[in-house]
């Protein structure tokens, strides 16, 4: 299983100096990939491009790029940009996002959200794989074909949690990112049926890319508070609450791979004996010598 970091806003708003300067030192420690979302700062993918500019090695990919917002006519040209710009290391994570944000800050029907993913993915894998696409949908219509001058292969994940969400997934893309989902979660349900929908299809066995607060220390109970605190907001959407729920986790809190260095450990491996290809780590605390020592464990783990 490969360990990466999973950075940017999902503790808070980041500068977009201190994003790149976060993937260069990711690259620097050995990790293998370093992951940004979309959520309301800077845009990843631009954070990304400039980041392959100080990179070399590091996997770079978007954790992930809201599908609604953006015509999957216009994300692919962009994805093959970034992709150019990284040297061919990054990963389009996309994914529907959440009824709340889609309806209620763009003021967009969120009313067929599997449709349209797979609608959006039809158009969007078409183009990245340089056909010429022509769809008419109930969400989309397209009429493109790409025409980079220097083209690169993008691969592109999705965020799918549920079991039809998985089996497109499976079906039409490189695996999933998943995020508030356990490791008999990711044993039992993501890994069985992403990896049965992909070989139906006839595709490689998809990636499976786990996000997780990680927190090491010693006091359980204040590091539990804190990521009680800091993800709070991921209780009450309900395809989160769904992973929380079928985990058999009372809230986001729990959730959190915290604890002293074996036991973190051995969380991690649960994680890969459960079939998860990768591990994305998020760091939660802003006590320099907390994030210190549980980076000192995610670099031992990377290496």
């Amino acid at each position: 299983m490969h360990i990466g970091i999973f950075a940017g806003d999902v503790t808070g708003p980041t500068t977009l100096a201190r994003l790149v300067d976060e993937a260069v030192a990711a690259e620097t420690e050995g990790f293998h990939s370093f992951w940004l979302p979309w959520i309301s700062a800077h845009d990843p993918m631009i954070a990304l491009a400039l980041a392959g500019e100080r990179t070399s090695r590091i996997e770079l990919g978007t954790a992930v790029m809201r599908t609604y917002p953006r015509h999957p006519a216009d994300m692919a040209p962009a994805a093959v940009s970034v992709a150019v710009a990284t040297g061919g290391r990054f990963v389009l994570g996309v994914g529907p996002s959440h009824k709340p944000l889609i309806e209620g800050a763009f003021g967009l029907s969120f009313a067929a959200p599997i449709r349209h993913t797979e609608e959006y993915l039809t158009v969007l894998t078409g183009l990245l794989a340089g056909e010429a696409v022509h769809f008419s949908g109930s969400d989309y219509t397209s009429h493109h074909r790409l025409t980079h001058p220097d083209p690169m292969p993008v691969p592109v994940v999705v965020a799918a949690l549920g079991p039809r969400m998985l089996a497109l997934a499976g079906r039409m893309t490189a695996g999933t990112f998943t995020w508030m989902t356990g490791p008999v979660t990711i044993g039992d349900h993501t890994v069985p049926q992403i990896n049965a929908a992909a070989e139906s299809a006839g595709r490689p066995r998809p990636r499976v890319i786990v996000a997780a607060p990680v927190l090491v220390t010693e006091d359980i109970e204040s590091a539990r508070t804190r990521a009680a605190n800091v993800f709070a907001r991921y209780g009450g959407l309900p395809s989160y609450r769904a992973m929380l729920d079928r985990e058999g986790w009372d809230s986001p809190a729990d959730a959190a791979v915290v604890g002293d260095e074996a036991t973190v450990a051995r969380t991690l491996a649960r994680f890969r004996d459960a079939g998860a290809t990768d591990f994305a780590a998020v760091e939660f605390d802003e006590d320099p010598r907390a994030r210190a020592r549980t980076r000192a464990l995610l670099i031992a783990e990377a290496r």
